[in-house]
């Protein structure tokens, strides 16, 4: 059977809205359910009763990523009725009527009631639907702390036949309208129900359509028209992504690639759209729906051999949200690139600093990787020119702010009262522990922190380079080369054969041997005669598991296989590491990863790769076990897919010489792939790999395929590409 990712709910998303309900389509308000849309909960509770019975659950579905279909029938149902001119309790056999139930989402919620009776004779039948809205905002119901904090009133408008709900508090104000559309019978409204009198006779079919409406700063939502589960409305298509497609013998690869596509399209949010095909995906359903700062970028990174429009439009919508100013209780600064951008009650009133929210430490150092790999996959040099500005407020951030005690090290501590205490990709409050279990005093410096400065250092030398600013481009170098000394100086452990988790406050090591080493080797930051010594270090058995390399050794005190990040697995951290692996020349190893991911993915439910997974460890008749509260579908993990496939073929793009270097080396379990319509430059690549072989099929990108690896200048010498 798949394996389902926590308890089964059914959710269809789109945009900024989203509906996670349970399989019978209920809602409880006690239960991280409901219908979302800008981070506030518009619908919290839901059922529906005919004659005051349930109906019973056939079976349910999603058609596609924003729309479902449940089918019930009816259990047995008391009928009024006569019998010899008198009152007499009839009951209905069960099963004698078909109900089916189909909702869309689009701004709002479309629901369709179907019912056609199977009875052989006329009913009468009382449908009712309970509808509640609490509108809580989404981080306390991903809590499960609701507190009301504002008015709440609502109105049933005869006429329109809508029921009206206000929520007022201070300056923030949402309401929920959920009108009938159309129906078969007239709807009335009593003990708090939308009610419909229903008469069948033998094979008779009734409908109805009831819409949730939300009305956010006075627009009230639009929805998909009748019996829509099939259609998508033009209005939905902010981003559908070019026809990128694998072929291979694997029997389910293909699925997986398919699979991970749909996510990421389903993830699009229209607001955040820069044309056809360039867009942002939302982090994750349900609790990230929004724009992230580092999401963004690492998807844009995970994607770019693939789909580089997710670069594109990474640096054009994060640009436009830079800081330009100080805010300590945002933990913003100039230059800095945000972490996420929340609408809901507690953000508007400022309960919560995610106005937007600046606390990340890694989001402005992988703004300029991006920004260096849009344009070697395009080797347009105007985008140089085009987010100059942005990448220098980077790099200006990076230099001082970033290095906040001026050791050349990259830190970071919150100045926010309310910020989060861990900042780097591991960002759950108990994330970065010593040795001991206790928690790393503030500032951190964190391994990977300091392989994304040097990787972007040599980066933004290149960039300069290119421009004609030789000065500028020996600087930033020899800068980065100071920064490669000195982190292997300080960071290196000896004992264990890589690198320190990071050091705490008062420079001193932490001491856990844990996953963010393997994005030291992915920066290029560790030399070739340590490398080899931390890819062994993390395929030990305490830090691979069969699925996938942990975020934390099971020999720490603080290991749960069930925790966030110490023990899971991640496949966006995996895949980097995997990267990391090939460039340290260890294939069989890369290849491994890759084969652990795919097929955790195998066995999830529609070859779907979760947010992440427990660290439990594989064995013959093991499967990945949940983690409970997983975002389904989530970017980085889509997106993962993508980047351990271009792991596998050796894939790199120089775009100031204008070539596309591919070296495959293809393990036993994937002995051929065929990739279609890889882009870059303005064109298209169609490119057919066996193991070490590799046949262009066809060319018109103006790029050069050459067979072989990426050329490897001597360190800090050459600056090139290391996508």
């Amino acid at each position: 059977m798949p394996v389902i990712s926590g308890p089964p709910t059914i959710t269809i998303n789109h945009d900024h809205q989203l509906l996670v309900c349970e399989p019978d389509a209920t809602l409880a308000a006690t239960n991280p359910v409901g219908f979302f849309a800008r981070d506030t909960r518009f619908v919290s509770g839901y059922s529906v009763t005919i004659n005051g019975r349930p109906p019973l659950l056939l079976d349910a579905n999603p058609i596609d990523h924003f729309s479902a279909r449940w089918e019930f029938t009816t259990p047995a149902l008391p009928l009024a009725g006569t019998r010899n001119g008198a009152e007499h309790d009839i009951v209905l056999e069960e099963r004698a009527i078909g109900v089916r139930l189909d909702r869309t989402i689009f701004e709002g919620i479309h629901e369709d009631y179907d019912l056609v009776s199977f009875a052989r004779h006329p009913v009468r039948l009382i449908l009712e639907v309970a509808i509640e809205s609490d509108f809580a905002d989404i981080f306390d119901v991903r809590k499960r702390r609701l507190i009301r904090r504002g008015d709440l009133q609502s109105s049933w408008h005869e006429r329109a036949g809508e029921l009206r709900t206000t929520y007022k508090h201070e300056t923030f104000r949402r309401e929920l309208i959920v009108a009938v559309e159309r129906a078969d019978s007239h709807p009335e409204f009593a003990n708090g129900r939308m009610q419909f009198v229903i008469n069948l006779a033998p094979k008779q079919k009734w409908h109805a359509c009831i819409e949730w409406l939300p009305v956010i700063d006075g627009h009230r939502a639009r929805v998909l028209p009748c019996h829509a589960v099939l259609a998508r409305d033009p209005n939905m298509a902010t981003g559908v992504l070019p026809p990128v497609d694998i072929q291979t013998t694997h029997p389910t690869l293909p699925a997986i690639w398919h699979q991970a596509v749909a996510d990421m399209e389903a993830l699009r949010m229209a607001d955040f759209a820069v044309r056809r095909s360039v867009f942002v995906p939302a982090a994750g359903i349900p609790w990230y729906v929004t724009l992230f700062g580092r999401d963004t970028l690492i998807v844009a990174m995970e994607s770019i051999s693939g789909f580089p429009e997710f670069a594109m439009g990474a640096l054009d919508r994060l640009s436009r949200v830079q800081a330009t100013d100080d805010n300590a209780e945002q933990d913003k600064e100039p230059g800095k690139i945000p972490h996420e951008i929340r609408y809901g009650e507690l953000a508007t009133l400022g309960l919560l600093p995610f106005t937007p929210y600046f606390g990340t430490a890694d989001a402005t150092l992988l703004f300029l990787i991006v920004y260096s790999y849009a344009f070697q996959w395009t080797s347009d040099e105007s985008i140089l020119k085009r987010y100059r500005p942005n990448a220098e407020a980077a790099l200006a951030w990076m230099l001082h702010y970033g290095d906040r005690d001026g050791d050349g090290f990259q830190e970071y501590k919150t100045r926010s009262p309310v910020g989060y205490y861990c900042q780097g990709w591991k960002d759950s409050h108990d994330a970065i522990q010593h040795a001991d279990g206790s928690m790393a005093t503030l500032p951190h410096a964190l391994c990977e922190l300091q392989g994304y400065a040097f990787d972007a250092l040599l980066r933004m030398s290149e960039v300069y380079q290119i421009l004609g600013e030789q000065a500028r481009a020996t600087e930033t170098r020899e800068r980065a080369g100071r920064l490669y000394e000195a982190f292997n100086e300080r960071f290196w452990w000896e004992e264990e054969g890589t690198y320190y988790l990071g050091l705490d406050g008062e420079k001193r090591p932490i001491k856990s041997v844990a996953s963010n080493a393997g994005h030291c080797l992915a920066s290029g930051i560790v030399p070739p005669d340590r490398a080899n010594r931390v890819v062994d270090r993390l395929m030990k058995p305490d830090m691979w598991n069969g699925w996938g390399i942990r975020t934390l050794s099971t020999e720490h005190p603080s290991y749960n296989p069930y925790s966030y990040h110490l023990g899971s697995v991640w496949p966006h951290d995996n895949a980097n590491i995997a990267g990391g692996f090939r460039r340290a020349g260890r294939h069989k190893e890369a290849q491994d990863i890759a084969h652990g991911i795919f097929a955790a993915a195998e066995r999830f439910a529609d070859y779907r790769l979760p947010e992440l997974w427990a660290g439990v460890e594989r064995d013959p008749g093991a499967f990945p076990v949940p983690y409970l509260g997983t975002n389904v579908p989530q970017a980085w993990s889509a997106a993962a897919v993508f980047r351990l496939i271009a792991v596998l073929c050796g894939i790199h793009t120089v775009g100031l010489t204008r070539t596309v270097y591919v070296n495959p080396d293809l393990p036993d379990w994937l002995p051929d792939l065929t990739l279609k319509n890889l882009r870059a430059g303005n064109g298209s690549i169609e490119l057919r790999l066996r193991r070490d072989q590799v046949e262009v099929v066809s060319n018109n990108t103006g790029f050069q395929v050459v067979h072989g690896p990426l050329p490897r200048p001597p360190l800090l010498q050459t600056p090139l590409a290391r996508t």
